[in-house]
């Protein structure tokens, strides 16, 4: 028996397939419009999806697209209309439906394309979340496109950022399906052109260029010059200005060229209350990319997420997710873990002791330091050196001196 979830806007329509179906030996679940269908997707994966096209609060078109975005296609779609076109059609297949069936359907039409719908194999989620996933954000649409437009002219685009960076976020939107990723932040050697053809035609990203070293601004001149060979996109991000990296001894010319083309994305402290929907987003694809078990945020929950800075940007909620969802003894997750989770390193941030001799405000502030980015990192000690301009034998000392203990979690 398959569970089969119908979405539909049409009471009548909806009531006909379910008994249809039954009578076929499955498990039907009704949705009214996308809202309902987005709560039933949420509940688990259904065998089959019947998606009905043009629905009172979001379309099924856009449904799909959403769906795609955060990695929830999983299961098969078969898209439903009276009113469609092919121009539709083809659409709503491009972005992953089986099929297309044209109302009225045929009885022997629907059933032989929900016996091939079945009779597919459950799709891979992908990754890592996009731009596109957040559908209800009108600022992350916008930047969805101001990126897309930007990259339609250059090769290159730098992401002026602060506190709350969405960095990561934006270049993953602009790297093609199956398209390679090449970190040059978390390179320590000089590369090689095997590299570059591996990841050809996918993004270059650097998370923060004040933080790569000698050898790493000598890779990113390497790759710089060799865009157009490989079909590569670079995506930079930097909270300094270009005179800043000249005075630390930059190449003048390459700092020139970084800047040319520039964007300025909102940061999580400007997306207060889309906080909401991108935790949700995030905790559905840790879930559809089987990293965690099934969980939801309460309202309350996402309400006391809303509240929080979020200095350490898309990364840090991205950990602090994750984090919640693994620790969390119910299938719930309710304000009271979201304000323990958080609590520890607020009190500390709060808590520095100003008062207090410089040595031991700065040991302190250190320990709070390290800390934060231990945990962004998963413990990954080379790439919390590197963001940190430390080698890693002196990180070492340094924690160790600070009592933080630490796994020698090299990659």
């Amino acid at each position: 028996m398959a569970k089969i979830l119908v979405v539909d806007d049409e009471i009548g329509i909806r009531e006909l397939l379910r008994e249809i179906l039954n009578d076929e030996g499955h498990d039907v679940v009704l949705a009214e419009n996308a809202a309902a269908a987005r709560t039933a997707r949420q509940a688990g994966r259904p065998d089959l999806v019947l998606l009905d096209i043009w629905m009172p609060d979001t379309d099924g078109v856009t449904l799909l697209k959403e769906w795609a975005a955060t990695g929830m296609l999983t299961m098969p779609v078969l898209m439903m209309s009276g009113h469609g076109t092919i121009d539709t059609a083809v659409e709503a297949i491009r972005l992953g439906a089986l099929d297309f069936l044209e109302k009225p359907i045929a009885l022997q039409k629907l059933l032989a394309a929900v016996k091939r719908g079945l009779q597919q194999q459950p799709v891979k989620t992908q990754a890592h979340l996009t731009l596109a996933a957040f559908t209800r954000s009108a600022p992350l649409r916008d930047l969805r496109k101001r990126l897309e437009q930007v990259m339609q002219k250059s090769r290159l685009v730098l992401l002026r950022v602060g506190a709350g960076a969405l960095s990561e976020l934006c270049a993953r939107s602009l790297q093609p399906v199956g398209g390679g990723w090449l970190d040059l932040g978390a390179l320590t050697q000089p590369i090689e052109l095997h590299l570059l053809e591996a990841n050809r035609g996918g993004i270059v990203y650097i998370d923060n260029l004040a933080l790569l070293t000698r050898s790493q601004q000598r890779n990113l001149a390497f790759v710089a010059e060799r865009l157009d060979k490989y079909d590569l996109r670079l995506v930079a991000a930097a909270s300094c200005s270009p005179e800043e990296l000249i005075q630390e001894s930059w190449d003048a010319l390459l700092v020139r060229r970084l800047f040319e083309v520039t964007l300025v994305p909102p940061s999580l402290l400007e997306l207060k209350d889309d906080v909401p929907e991108i935790a949700n987003q995030l905790l559905n694809h840790l879930i559809e990319t089987g990293q965690i078990g099934r969980h939801v945020l309460s309202t309350a929950a996402l309400n006391a997420l809303r509240n929080i800075p979020w200095m350490g940007g898309f990364s840090e909620l991205r950990s602090a997710i994750r984090s919640l969802a693994l620790s969390a003894l119910d299938n719930e997750i309710g304000p009271e873990e979201v304000n323990r989770f958080v609590s520890k390193s607020s009190a500390a941030a709060l808590a520095l002791p100003l008062d207090e001799p410089l040595r031991v405000a700065r040991e302190a502030f250190e320990r709070l330091y390290f800390e934060h980015h231990l945990k962004l990192e998963d413990g990954n000690i080379t790439r919390v050196a590197d963001k940190s301009g430390l080698e890693r034998t002196h990180l070492y000392r340094k924690l160790k001196q600070l009592g933080i203990p630490v796994g020698r979690k090299a990659e």
